[in-house]
Parts: C-alpha cells; structure tokens; sequence
C-alpha cells in the first residue's frame, strides 16, 4: 500500500486532536528534579511548563499526563500514594498537587487535559513493596495477580472495577480534567493459558471459553468506569490506548500481534456498545503495518473518535532511527483519510526535536490552531452566542470584550473562539483565522508583532465542553 504525501494534505485541520503523551513513569518526559524544597519544586514545576510551552508553540491541543503508573499516582489521593519520582521518596508530598498544576496550566493555554492512567499493571516485588501498606496488593490481595514476577490487578475478580471506579471517581470529582485515558486495560501479551487466572475461569467463566470470558471481563470494567465518569460529568471524555492492531485485515495479517486475540481487547465491540469516545491504538508501526491498519481503525469506528499513536520514538538513532518522512506519512494519511487526528509517543523526543519533527510540525503540519472534534453522541446543542462584541487599541495592545453567552450550565460553561481576518466576512472554518482558542474569560488581548499587521475584522463563538461551537454572528472591524 503505497501513500503519497500530497500538498493538501499538510495544511491545517480545522478540527483535529493533536495530543502527546507526558510519561512520568521513571521521569521519562518528567519530572527530571525531584521536588524536595521550595526551589527544587519550582524547578520541577517549571520543567513543565516548559514542556506545556512548546506543545502549545506548536498548536497542539491535548495532553495525555500520566497520572497513574503502577499503583501510584501523581495526584493527591486517599487510596494510593504519592509516586517517588515526584520527591525520592514514595508517599512524600512534593508541595503541590501535580494534577491540579498541569490541568490549570494547560488550560491557561487552551489546551486539553487528559489524566493518563494505567488501569492494570502494579509493578515488580521491589516495586510493590517500596509501596508499603497503601499498596493494594497488601490493602485487597484478593483482586491482585501475581504473573512473571509482576504483579497485576486481577481483571476476572468482580471487585477490580470496583477499586478502579474509586481512583477514576478522585480523579473526575476532584479534578477539571477534560478526559479520562486508560492504558494497559489488557491481559498481558501472549499470556495464554500461563496466566493464573483458572480459580476465577471456573467460578465466573459461566460456559464461555477462556478467550471470550477474558474478553467480556475488560468489557465489564471499562463499561463500568465509561458509566460512571458519564454519571459524574458526561462532558468528561472516556479513552483507551489498545494494541495498535485490532485483528488480521483481509489482506494484512497483524502476525499474531494485535488487540483481540493476544490480548483480549474488543476495542471495536466498545465503540459498537457506545462505551469509548475517542480510542489512541498504539500504532508504533510503519509501511503496511500502519496503514492498512489504521484504515481498518476507523471503518469500525462505529462514529468514535480515531486518533493513531504514532511511534515518533523510531525516529531516535537509538531505538530505530525511521526517516521523518515516514512521520510524515502518516500524518498525510490520517488527514486524507478524515481520521479525528494524532498522538505522539512520547513528548521527550518532540522536545529534543529529533529529526527536526518539532519543527516539521510547528511550521508546517500545525500551522494554526486547531479545535477537537465534537462528541455528537453525547451532546450536539451549540451554546448561544456571544453578544456586543467591542475592540479597544491601546499602546499596540488590541483588547476584545463580549457579552456572556447566556447559556446557565454553570458546571460547563462555555468558552470563546476568537477569530481575525483581513477579509470580510470573517471565515469561521479556516484555521488560519484563529486567533486564540478555548478563551475562559468575556476578553481577549494581543499584541500584533507590527501595528500595520494588526487584522480589519474579528468575531468571537461559543464553544462548549462537547465541542459544539455556536454559530457566527459577532463581527466588528478595527
């Protein structure tokens, strides 16, 4: 399957979800200073503002921050501790909450946060037992598993998705996270019979094979945790990251690597039942490893939201040291093929610009701005729109000032899309006329770089949590 780059295919989306995920695990991404006073812990936060800094230089408009690795989270919980990467030590308060710090800042910048967490995996002996008495292996052993030296929360114990809702429930309740992001919601790969799962085979298997009941059991989980975030704030969106390849295709075999089979993903049978919003398959794969299967993604998308993982680490000398084009590639093919857009694993390697992709993607596939796509499924009723649209010049400096929408959801309320053009009247569905985007404020200020550059027209929508933009009708000259 050959793909063409093709000159329309590196201009902008107007919608399109452009997300990289922040690993904190080790401090691969971040932390790199571990926050032990005050100025370490400014330090720590700064390393990620930096990183917050050229997503948004970049036009970026998601973030995936891990905020569960294994068995420990980035967050100030009540079931789990504090990860040792944050201070040296596990348990220990680095001073501030990191999750409440990186959803403040990345929407200060307009961008979405999405809290990464990773559902069943709890790490090595070592590891659990640096946990103490806060890890569930030692506070519910029951719904815990121990495989190849690791441990694991058990997905056949009813009582799992139990637990899971509980650290899902701190998260959405106590936090503005725009989505929740499930990693390793899947058996461990090519476990087969080898994982010691029998005991609850034979108490719920219930005449299912062993595949289809390992199947129905993660199911079971992220259908209890979709209803759950939905039931606390349905604006929140529900994802997962599954095995980039979903079955053989008719022409490609996935080589016995993919999510159904090897792992017991029915990622497709989520999207059918309606219990995912967006799904990030991990498709750190090139040539017809990639694109045939990330066409299959989205014809059994069943309307959900696609967005391919793509495995920008190749590009690294060490680890595999793909052409950028290959990048490249694939970002043409997901447009031309009106896939919702991509993620890149991981953010260290768009920071160190490897093969000059950070810049490929600042100046020439992220130019403007770009909006995520709506959620039709859950809500598809625009807010109302802004009114009495005014514009004061001062010292270089442009001010926009709006009426409120009227709209009296106070725990969603809308936010603004500032549009600038030279031509009237404005072109709301051209990306290059986005002047700011996900405006929490009724004003906006800019300075343009020249007085001479400042543009003739604005007008300003309504956009809601759902992704629903109201209509055009405030436009107003300089």
């Amino acid at each position: 399957m050959l793909v063409w780059i093709l000159p329309s295919e590196a201009q902008d989306r107007k919608h399109e979800v452009r997300a990289a995920w922040i690993t904190c695990a080790y401090g691969l991404d971040w932390p790199q200073t571990r926050a032990t006073n005050q100025t370490t812990r400014a330090r720590q936060q700064a390393e990620l503002i930096a990183r917050l800094d050229e997503l948004k230089a970049a036009n970026f408009n998601t973030v995936l921050f891990q905020t569960r690795t294994r068995g420990d989270v980035f967050y100030r919980s009540k079931i789990e501790p504090f990860s040792a990467i944050l201070t040296g030590s596990v348990g220990k308060d680095p001073g501030y909450d990191p999750l409440a710090f990186v959803v403040e800042e990345c929407h200060k910048r307009g961008m979405e946060c999405h809290a990464w967490i990773v559902a069943l995996p709890l790490g090595g002996r070592k590891h659990v037992t640096s946990l103490g008495a806060r890890s569930v292996v030692k506070k519910q052993p029951a719904i815990t598993i121990s495989y190849k030296r690791e441990y694991f929360l058990d997905p056949g114990h009813p009582d799992t998705k139990e637990y899971l809702m509980k650290l899902v429930s701190e998260v959405v309740e106590n936090y503005d996270v725009d989505g929740v992001h499930f990693d390793y919601l899947r058996y461990p790969e090519h476990a087969g019979t080898r994982f010691p799962d029998a005991r609850g085979f034979r108490k719920y298997g219930k005449g299912r094979s062993l595949a289809a009941w390992r199947r129905d059991n993660l199911t079971d989980i992220l259908r209890h945790l979709y209803k759950g975030v939905k039931a606390m704030k349905p604006w929140v969106k529900v994802s997962t990251s599954p095995v980039g390849k979903y079955d053989d295709t008719s022409r490609y075999s996935s080589q016995g690597w993919n999510a159904y089979d090897a792992v017991h993903q029915d990622v497709v049978g989520w999207m059918a039942e309606g219990i995912q919003d967006q799904v990030y398959p991990m498709m750190y794969f090139r040539d017809n490893s990639f694109y045939p299967f990330a066409l299959d993604w989205k014809e059994q998308s069943h309307g959900r939201q696609i967005i391919p993982g793509l495995g920008i680490y190749f590009l690294d000398p060490s680890e595999g040291d793909w052409p950028i084009e290959e990048i490249e590639r694939q970002i043409a093919f997901t447009r031309q093929h009106d896939i919702e857009g991509q993620a890149h694993y991981r953010m260290a390697f768009l920071s160190k610009n490897v093969q000059g992709l950070y810049d490929k993607l600042r100046y020439d596939y992220y130019q403007s701005p770009a909006l995520t796509p709506s959620m039709p499924w859950l809500d598809n009723t625009p807010p109302t729109h802004p009114e009495a649209l005014t514009i004061e010049e001062k010292d270089g400096y442009i001010t926009l000032r709006w009426q409120a929408a009227t709209d009296n959801d106070t725990a969603n309320p809308p936010r603004y899309i500032v549009y600038a053009s030279d031509t009237y009247p404005v072109d709301t569905s051209n990306p290059e006329n986005i002047l700011a985007a996900y405006v929490s404020d009724c004003s906006y200020t800019y300075a343009p770089l020249y007085p001479w550059k400042a543009k003739l027209y604005y007008t300003v929508t309504a956009i809601d949590r759902y992704g629903n933009e109201s209509e055009k009708r405030l436009v107003i000259s300089d």
